[in-house]
């Protein structure tokens, strides 16, 4: 997850993005075999958003919640020690009994192979994966360059790299269609007058619009899992 996107003052805790893009994680992991208590493996979880969503939601269903990212200090990994959300730099050397998590982080990676490869290796028995990249490259501008993206996807690149290396695929499917054809409008339009400074089209708004939003989205996380049209975001759900 960007924590760019969070600097000019986002509130994930009412941001219609991250309270509509948690909605399909959830909806996954609620579906996973019962009488199972499963660790959670954030890779690139910034915050740690989305993984205590997840121990929100379901504190019977999960073990701990491992957060993984190179950025965390020290102080941070410590402190987390002797809780359920616990912070270190590097995946784990054995994974079983997970959902492997990774919100918006393939882009960020040069060699995204490698990375679905080192976590396939360390995984043993039965294991899942939930994982979000931002969809079409037509969709490509400066908060893609802010975010020090190396690519978007589409559900045949993303579904490549993933059967490529193994992954059991469940489904694909794009997020935030509703949105496409503004988004994409917006983005053609900015992208013949950039501006001089790179920044995140994430942005605080006002509480009418915001819930408008949300609501939207809400409807398009929880109704169009079928969508193989277009969106913002592509998600795909398997088994490691």
């Amino acid at each position: 997850m960007d924590i760019k996107e969070i600097s000019s003052g986002i509130d994930q805790n009412i941001h219609w993005y991250y309270q509509s893009k948690k909605i399909p994680l959830l909806n996954y992991f609620e579906s996973l075999s019962k009488g199972i208590k499963y660790n959670i493996i954030d890779v690139g979880s910034g915050t740690g958003f989305f993984a205590e969503e997840l121990l929100k939601a379901f504190p019977d269903k999960i073990n701990n919640c491992y957060l993984i990212d190179t950025e965390y200090s020290e102080e941070e990994i410590e402190k987390s020690s002797n809780t359920r959300l616990i912070k270190q730099k590097a995946i784990p050397n054995h994974i079983s009994d997970s959902l492997v998590v990774m919100m918006d982080v393939l882009e960020h990676l040069e060699d995204d192979k490698k990375m679905i490869d080192e976590i396939r290796a360390n995984t043993v028995g039965q294991n899942y994966f939930f994982i979000t990249v931002p969809a079409f490259k037509s969709l490509w501008s400066a908060h893609d360059v802010y975010l020090c993206h190396y690519r978007r996807y589409t559900i045949p690149t993303l579904k490549k790299v993933l059967l490529d290396s193994n992954y059991t695929i469940i489904s694909t499917y794009y997020l935030y269609g509703i949105l496409f054809p503004l988004v994409w409008f917006s983005r053609k339009i900015s992208n013949l007058f950039p501006s001089k400074e790179v920044k995140s089209d994430m942005k605080p708004l006002s509480p009418i619009l915001n819930k408008i939003l949300f609501l939207l989205c809400r409807f398009d996380a929880n109704y169009l899992t079928q969508n193989k049209l277009m969106g913002i975001t592509c998600i795909a759900y398997g088994k490691i």
